[in-house]
């Protein structure tokens, strides 16, 4: 009996490239024009991109991943926000006005910088049109993009999938089919404070990682029976227990994003464990009567920490990002992974595309086992 295959993109900005040289390394066992080995692409943040980028090439593998490799190995800092001394100047020359000035009656979105060139990027690159013909074609089941509410402070998983798949409704979190285009790309990347908020149906929507506490939920609502996380954190005993001074607000910064992004995965992990340790001490003869079902999964990590990485390629983050953030006492010596996120240059974005390469290269004997849709 086939198994539904899910894979799952975290969110991480810059770090995602590490994503794609994974990808690379799985794609190169596949032949030309074969279908994505997987049934259900679930993303947040930067993953979502990433996701919604291989949903549009679900049915060639090889072209999607080439696609993506291409988008992440020419990146510039300028085709996601603008980084020069003018825009960047000019932006908080906006903000301290606008901050002087009564309440407006439709204020726009405050951020620290300004993302409308992402928006023309995906608008450039992106075909939204081929996600559904992907999936009446058979070569998708579901694509689910995360996104976090901030009127009712919930999670939505706002998905395009076969007409099997019906909405959801959870504790703090909603499953709802729609047609999926870049106001929903951009909701979900829009890093809180960093980005703007994005409007869609008369709400407003960030990063799809502030509000998940379960971010596999929605593939498991979507029919995955396996799923596969490419996870972009590194935990290191030795890193953990490098801190000899109070940490700086810099560091403290970082540390909310790593925990935004990585955090809730892991305490979803155990959940699915936990889950499937009970539901073998069930007998055969009773298990249809719950509701749950194993979750098979397998996760892969980067064996370096991607933070270390950045810094070697701090001195080419834009000058004037370099003095904005040094405002926030962030730069090159203050331990602070906020510099992971954020830098688009393309150095560092190939650098973490061959470190995800190897390390699928690694483990690529239990990536064919766990991908093997014969059971």
């Amino acid at each position: 009996m086939n198994k539904n295959i899910a894979l799952v993109l975290g969110g991480g900005g810059a770090r995602a490239a590490y994503q794609v040289g994974v990808l690379k390394a799985i794609v190169e066992d596949y032949p030309r024009n074969h279908n994505i080995p997987f049934d259900i692409l679930s993303g947040s943040s930067a993953g979502a991109i990433n996701a919604t980028s291989l949903a549009t090439h679900a049915s060639c593998f090889h072209l999607g991943v080439k696609k993506l490799s291409y988008v992440w190995g020419h990146f510039t800092t300028n085709k996601v926000y603008r980084s020069s001394f003018s825009s960047v100047f000019a932006h908080f020359a906006k903000i301290l006005l606008k901050s002087l000035q009564a309440a407006p009656i439709n204020p726009e979105p405050s951020s620290l910088l300004n993302n409308e060139p992402l928006r023309l990027l995906l608008n450039e690159v992106m075909d939204f049109k081929r996600v559904d013909r992907n999936i009446d074609r058979g070569a998708l089941e579901a694509l689910s993009i995360d996104v976090s509410c901030y009127n009712d402070f919930r999670s939505y998983s706002f998905f395009q999938a076969n007409s099997s798949i019906d909405n959801w409704i959870r504790a703090r979190r909603v499953g709802k089919r729609t047609q999926l285009y870049t106001e929903h790309l951009l909701a979900s990347s829009a890093i809180p404070l960093v980005f703007p908020s994005v409007k869609i149906n008369q709400q407003f929507y960030g990063d799809g990682s502030i509000h998940q506490i379960s971010p596999l939920s929605s593939p498991i609502h979507l029919g995955a029976d396996k799923i596969m996380i490419i996870n972009l954190a590194f935990s290191s005993k030795e890193k953990a227990n490098s801190l000899t001074d109070h940490p700086r607000v810099s560091s403290i910064a970082g540390h909310l994003l790593d925990t935004i992004f990585s955090d809730t995965l892991n305490s979803d992990l155990e959940r699915i464990k936990h889950i499937n340790q009970t539901i073998k001490l069930i007998a055969d003869d009773k298990k249809a009567q719950y509701p749950s079902k194993p979750i098979e999964t397998m996760v892969i990590t980067p064996s370096q920490d991607l933070s270390d990485i950045a810094i070697k390629h701090y001195h080419r983050m834009p000058l004037a990002i370099r003095l904005m953030l040094r405002a926030f006492g962030i730069n090159k010596y203050s331990q602070s992974s906020i510099i992971s996120y954020l830098l688009f240059e393309r150095e560092y974005t190939r650098e973490l595309m061959n470190l995800g390469y190897q390390d699928g290269k690694a483990q690529i004997n239990q990536i064919k086992v766990f991908l093997n849709k014969s059971q």
